[in-house]
């Protein structure tokens, strides 16, 4: 992992991202504490007995940004093979957060207290973001994960923009405790129709079975090349407050060419939508940045839906480090960045690719300006 202190970084999972997302939600008003809660926010870990022991909290500091359709260590960040590429110019980086603390590294009350006083960083208890039991290599081996899906969904997003052929197959990586498909659908089964509707997408499959509203629906599988209809009654799930029918869903892509990333140092899926972006780009004969300078950051699914992230306005401080002006933040993430947005960058938020790729292709060629985009509250 990228590390800008002797120490070791990680980026987080979208779970992880989830929770800290929500986290936030719950409680915007803890920035700015009041001088009291700083002072206690001090006594407390001061009453550990030493600044040197360590002290189970995270901390969020702004990462290294990434030219998606630019070069990394010497070689292109994204080569495509088997479809034709154009060049490209301008810069549209992903951006990371560097993560301290909890399975990663040991940190000290001295280095989580002087996050605290930095504006551009965020301090959390460690037992929000990761189970006590989690291990760094469970973190990182996760992180791993992330990075890959993110890496075939945004192919997958981006041909869906580019209407470009593809095949994704649901297939079933494995059953859920007190599953409503158990006896019924087995792992390995291919999930191909509801209710004879075929199925194109993962979020078709989601949608579909969450407007049953519970009641018993026809779920389509193929099995050793055959297929087979089975009655199921989905169940509601509290958590995702949606139907469900209890399955672990993998998804597996047959794409027209092969896209190619150079970069390993980073994990988790919130590049998605930027990756989308340069996968686009080069395929356009038309230079889509008209050589501006980009960032953002978004997970993405293979419909071309952004979701929210953890780390915000982490992000925006490491894009305006880097010399970026226009940033595209997921919608779900406005209520983050509040009286957080960076002097002269301009923060707009986007639902869809779509949305993404449009915003970038208007401000690039010059037909819109980026104050004529709806923008993110204003510091």
């Amino acid at each position: 992992m990228h590390s800008e202190r002797p120490s070791s970084i990680s980026f987080a999972s979208e779970n992880q991202s989830k929770r800290a997302h929500n986290l936030r939600l719950a409680n915007r008003s803890r920035r700015p504490w009041t001088l009291a809660r700083a002072c206690g926010f001090g006594t407390a870990l001061l009453a550990l007995g030493s600044f040197v022991i360590p002290v189970q909290y995270i901390t969020e500091q702004p990462g290294p940004t990434f030219n998606t359709i630019g070069e990394y260590d010497g070689k292109q960040l994204i080569t495509i093979e088997g479809e034709k590429s154009y060049p490209v110019e301008g810069q549209l980086d992903m951006t990371t957060v560097s993560v301290a603390g909890g399975p990663n590294t040991d940190v000290n009350s001295l280095y989580v207290l002087a996050n605290f006083f930095d504006k551009a960083s965020n301090v959390v208890p460690s037992a929000l973001m990761y189970a006590p039991t989690t291990s760094s290599d469970e973190v990182s081996a996760q992180n791993a994960a992330d990075m890959t899906d993110s890496q075939q969904n945004a192919e997958a997003a981006a041909l869906t923009y580019l209407k470009k052929d593809f095949t994704e197959k649901l297939v079933v990586a494995g059953l859920a405790d007190d599953s409503a498909s158990a006896d019924k659908i087995q792992e390995n089964d291919v999930v191909t129709a509801i209710n004879g509707e075929k199925l194109e997408h993962y979020d078709q499959l989601n949608k579909l079975v969450d407007e049953s509203d519970g009641k018993e629906i026809t779920v389509t599988v193929e099995r050793d090349g055959k297929e087979h209809n089975v009655a199921v009654t989905p169940r509601y799930n509290e958590d995702s407050q949606k139907y469900l029918l209890g399955l672990y869903i993998k998804k597996d892509y047959t794409f027209p060419f092969t896209v190619n990333y150079g970069l390993e140092e980073v994990g988790g899926p919130s590049a998605g939508m930027m990756f989308a972006l340069g996968i686009i780009d080069e395929l356009n004969e038309v230079n889509m940045t008209g050589g501006k300078h980009f960032a953002g950051t978004g997970t993405i699914d293979s419909a071309g839906n952004v979701g929210a992230i953890g780390g915000a306005p982490q992000k925006l401080t490491g894009a305006q480090d880097a010399g970026a002006q226009i940033f595209l933040l997921p919608a779900d993430n406005c209520a983050d960045i509040a009286e957080r947005i960076p002097e002269g960058l301009t923060v707009i938020p986007v639902k869809t690719l779509d949305e993404a790729a449009q915003t970038v292709q208007q401000i690039g060629e010059g037909s819109k300006d980026p104050s004529d985009f709806a923008s993110c509250p204003a510091p």
